[in-house]
């Protein structure tokens, strides 16, 4: 089975056990918007969790804030967003499809790889275990010749984007011979900026009504209440606002299910530093985040950090968190230097003075920022894709299974009584609710034993408690382990403590320590 195939399945299985549903699907949707089912809202919660602990617990100089969706319009000017928040835009005149040229580039790109480790690959198994990749990637020809073409125009692509240069992104695309993937065809319209803001009016009369954005990020609402908590909070620098909350981009091309939708959540921290200090402190917050990732349990290999080709107008160093999914890896998470611009900028459009007295050094100053931005849909669908599995068991049948770590587990536990009788259902009950007040937990008590373990393999439930008619004589309840099937006698009185020592999010953060 292809990345690909695997990657439509977990789609299609997504939909079916109440994780994502086609927003306005009684209407035939809507394109690139779609709505977390019961499965997935508790998921999406449990990630959410993760990350706010992480950084409001862990850290005594993080605190966090919920700022309104609606700002200012000169926010966004101040910003940046309103003159610079483009993307470079390109039509397929045949198949009347839109793209991003530089995404048409970077497909190219990684094509180009896929061909590299394919010649490594046969190269391989042609040679056994004397293999010398090194070696092979040094002198192969066919390989040198690829990758001497793949950096040549890596380099072509981040000349043009840094200098802005649309005319040369396409020529980069005509040079390439790209075609639309709809159409087969090259017939390319010219390269033109996108504007990637939503607006909408405020007002009680639409004569009177003005203009504002739905914001395109969640970080410009810590910024214009930096000194309200830094003052409030009494904080000292270095300090950190984090912040969850929905943002809104009119994306040009929306695809790849929730990797990249229009409206979308976000996890965002501001880490605000002694200017000079800045570069230190990102790279600090580069590992701490890439820890955060890696405790979840889906293989350090499947994960890397990508600097960028082109800064943001903001920045002065950024890097990219990127996981390995079906599609190839891609960014899950931002960690960026945003020097002053945000604050320096605040202050000058706003007129107001947004600086830090120093008392160690007693200067005032605008504090430099480093921004660690994480995408909530992104990290469920990197959830979903490193847990989804097909697995063909030794009995000859088969099982679809969801290894969410059980932390992030939209269900905890599973309470099934063996038969619908005899007052299994009613003690079933009685431990149901003894632990529903800590942890979420399904009844189920339709079908057989085994499709009911199924279902619930289906959604990722970590464990399954068996109520049968020996736990009327004893006490005890039959466990099931989902990522192993193993099955032990437990006394009731223990499922508590069995059941927190694994989905307790304090096993994660020991990792973290």
């Amino acid at each position: 089975m292809t990345q690909e195939e695997l990657f439509k399945k977990l789609v299609a299985h997504c939909k079916e056990y109440g994780f994502i549903f086609p927003s306005s699907e009684i209407y035939d949707g809507l394109s690139a918007v779609y709505d977390y089912g019961q499965m997935g809202v508790e998921l999406k919660n449990n990630i959410k969790k993760y990350w706010w602990d992480s950084m409001t617990r862990l850290h005594d100089n993080i605190v966090g804030i919920d700022a309104a969706i609606f700002m200012h319009p000169r926010t966004w000017e101040a910003s940046g967003h309103v003159g610079a928040f483009n993307d470079p835009l390109i039509d397929n005149r045949d198949s009347k499809k839109r793209y991003r040229a530089d995404v048409l580039i970077e497909d190219w790109l990684a094509k180009q790889d896929e061909k590299i480790a394919k010649e490594v690959e046969k190269a391989r198994k042609r040679f056994g275990e004397s293999f010398d990749e090194e070696k092979f990637r040094a002198t192969s020809p066919r390989v040198a010749e690829t990758a001497a073409r793949r950096d040549a125009v890596h380099q072509r692509m981040a000349d043009a984007l840094n200098a802005n240069d649309l005319e040369a992104l396409r020529q980069i695309i005509i040079d390439c011979e790209i075609a639309c993937p709809i159409s087969g065809t090259r017939n390319w319209t010219e390269v033109r900026q996108f504007n990637l803001m939503f607006e909408t009016k405020v007002g009680s009369v639409a004569e009177g009504a003005n203009t504002i954005y739905l914001r395109p990020e969640t970080a410009q609402g810590i910024f214009v209440n930096f000194l309200n908590v830094q003052k409030t909070g009494r904080m000292k620098l270095p300090f950190g606002i984090a912040q969850i909350g929905k943002a809104f981009r009119n994306e040009i091309v929306a695809r790849q299910f929730i990797f990249r939708m229009r409206e979308f959540e976000q996890m965002e921290m501001q880490f605000f530093v002694r200017p000079g200090e800045e570069m230190m402190w990102w790279n600090k917050w580069k590992e701490t985040r890439m820890s955060w990732h890696r405790a979840l349990g889906f293989g350090d290999d499947n994960y890397r950090f990508h600097d960028h080709e082109k800064l943001a107008h903001y920045a002065n160093a950024a890097t990219d968190v990127e996981y390995n999914f079906p599609f190839g890896f891609k960014e899950v998470e931002g960690i960026h230097s945003r020097t002053d611009f945000d604050l320096g900028n605040h202050q000058k459009f706003s007129g107001r003075k947004i600086q830090y007295f120093d008392p160690e050094t007693g200067e005032s100053y605008v504090p430099y920022v480093v921004e660690t931005s994480i995408g909530v849909d992104r990290m469920v669908l990197q959830v979903l894709s490193a847990a989804f599995a097909e697995e063909k068991l030794d009995n000859g049948e088969e099982r679809t299974v969801l290894r969410i770590p059980a932390q992030l587990a939209p269900v905890k536990a599973a309470v099934l009584p063996l038969v619908k009788k005899d007052g299994l259902p009613e003690l079933a009950h009685r431990i149901k609710n003894e632990l529903k007040f800590d942890y979420n937990i399904q009844y189920d008590e339709k079908d057989s034993i085994g499709k009911r373990y199924r279902r619930q393999d289906a959604i990722g439930t970590p464990f399954c408690i068996t109520v049968d008619h020996q736990s009327l004589e004893d006490g005890t309840v039959t466990v099931r382990l989902r990522d192993t099937m193993e099955q032990s006698r437990v006394a009731i009185d223990a499922l508590h403590g069995l059941i927190e020592s694994k989905v307790s999010m304090r096993s994660l953060f020991d990792k973290l320590k």
